[in-house]
């Protein structure tokens, strides 16, 4: 529980205020704070809000016995030390208290320098039952780290990296396949710094056109366009003495890249519509499933915006490169969906576990996510299998089972090209739809078919 000082506090609850005042006087110079009570009601009503770390408690009192203090006690915390005060005649009192958790027990007339030292023996232990607590608390930060399960060797740099510069407000690059935990990462980069109070903002570049991108980035002033009724600050803005992280921003035009490499360079942004410029303060994480570097060097993505925003490079690991997580993550994910959907699943059964650790996830951490909410989700027992899942089934080298598009085992950027040139075919080269069916932006799917190549010469944006 915690406490409003940060000295140990004691509770002492005697309803003699002799005994009170005493104690009083005796601790004014103490390591610790003490209060104290006459009425029992009022120092639980005390720990309750409050807390303590040690409570000393006369066994006969009015509206509560020590007894009854002490089972209230331990109804709100198991381990908070209980020490009892009796008298001769009430030891047998005293040794029920001791069952039923008081932690010791002091007699009458008690020497005051005994109970100072049974009050700092008791504090000292109490120390080190807290330590033994967060070294726990620690070893389970280890395997699950800034909010992120795994433990597997393809992890650590990522940890390390996220360590060092928590606190050094530097611009980062984050790569890696779709479904890695880009994100995962950016939010543990920021919430273990120092400005972790400060706002952390999510931008999809991908979902966005360039003009709604550009007004959401910077803002508007009243009257900048059709429907601006007022001025509004941009996300960048909002965001001043925080993050901003700026998901797919391999996706973003060459027009909106020179935009964003001022904003990076000046740290300041002119709102839609406005000629003042606006001072901010926010680190910059971008993410990317695309190779930027390769993109620099064929020209489609800007040097100067990418070596401003290459400060620092972390590069996701895939699932597949991580196979010793997956039980973790398995188990982490099940926890979730239990609570989610009120089950009591206790994980996959030994063979399906097998099959789960040899796929090779092409869709990685969030694939594996979505699969087991779907079977905690359509549970019938209490142990799951994927006998069943065609998407499982491994080949004789123990890859999965392929076709159609993947027969050749492409890259993930390569299969989503294909993809999106087959839905394109299959809605006769209507864009509108195309965009539909894949669940993107009409401006994305403009965006990605201009990289493929595969627009008529005169065809236009707006076009459907």
């Amino acid at each position: 529980m915690t406490t409003v000082s940060d000295r140990p506090v004691i509770l002492f609850v005697d309803d003699d205020p002799k005994a009170g005042e005493l104690m009083r006087r005796f601790s004014a110079d103490a390591m610790y704070r003490c209060e104290v009570f006459q009425d029992p009601t009022q120092a639980l009503e005390y720990f309750r809000q409050h807390g303590a770390q040690l409570i000393i408690s006369d066994l006969r009192m009015p509206k509560l016995t020590g007894i009854e203090l002490l089972e209230a006690i331990r109804a709100q915390d198991a381990a908070v030390p209980f020490i009892i005060v009796t008298g001769y005649a009430e030891v047998e009192s005293a040794i029920e208290a001791m069952r039923l958790g008081a932690t010791d027990f002091i007699k009458k007339p008690f020497d005051m320098d005994e109970l100072r030292l049974q009050i700092e023996k008791t504090l000292r232990l109490e120390a080190l039952a807290e330590e033994n607590r967060l070294l726990k608390r620690q070893l389970t930060d280890e395997q699950q780290r800034f909010g992120m399960v795994g433990h597997a060797p393809a992890m650590q740099p990522i940890y390390n990296i996220i360590s060092k510069i928590a606190d050094v407000r530097c611009n980062v690059i984050i790569e890696g396949e779709s479904g890695t935990g880009k994100e995962l990462v950016a939010r543990a980069i920021h919430y273990q710094g120092q400005n972790a109070q400060r706002p952390f903002v999510v931008i999809d570049c991908g979902a966005l056109s360039d003009t709604l991108l550009e007004s959401e980035l910077f803002g508007h002033e009243k009257g900048a366009f059709t429907g601006a009724v007022k001025s509004k600050p941009g996300l960048l803005e909002s965001a001043t003495g925080g993050t901003v992280f700026l998901d797919e921003i391999g996706n973003i035009s060459d027009s909106m890249q020179i935009k964003l490499l001022r904003v990076v360079q000046e740290q300041q942004v002119t709102r839609v519509g406005g000629m003042r410029p606006i001072k901010i303060d926010v680190r910059i994480i971008v993410a990317t499933n695309q190779d930027l570097e390769a993109r620099v060097a064929a020209g489609s993505f800007r040097h100067d915006l990418y070596h401003r925003l290459n400060v620092v490079k972390l590069t996701m690991p895939a699932l597949r490169e991580r196979r010793d997580d997956i039980p973790g993550l398995i188990a982490h994910f099940v926890k979730h969906f239990n609570q989610q959907y009120q089950r009591q699943v206790s994980g996959f059964d030994a063979a399906s576990m097998q099959k789960l650790i040899a796929y090779d996830w092409p869709g990685n951490v969030r694939e594996l996510q979505n699969l087991v909410e779907r079977h905690v989700a359509l549970a019938d027992g209490n142990v799951l299998q994927v006998e069943n899942l065609a998407s499982l089934k491994a080949g004789a080298a123990g890859k999965p089972a392929t076709s159609g598009l993947d027969d050749d085992n492409p890259t993930l950027e390569e299969l989503e090209r294909r993809y999106i040139l087959k839905v394109l075919a299959q809605c006769q080269h209507n864009r509108e739809k195309t965009a539909v069916i894949l669940g993107i932006n009409k401006s994305t799917l403009w965006r990605k078919l201009q990289q493929y190549k595969a627009l008529p010469d005169d065809a236009s944006e707006d076009e459907a």
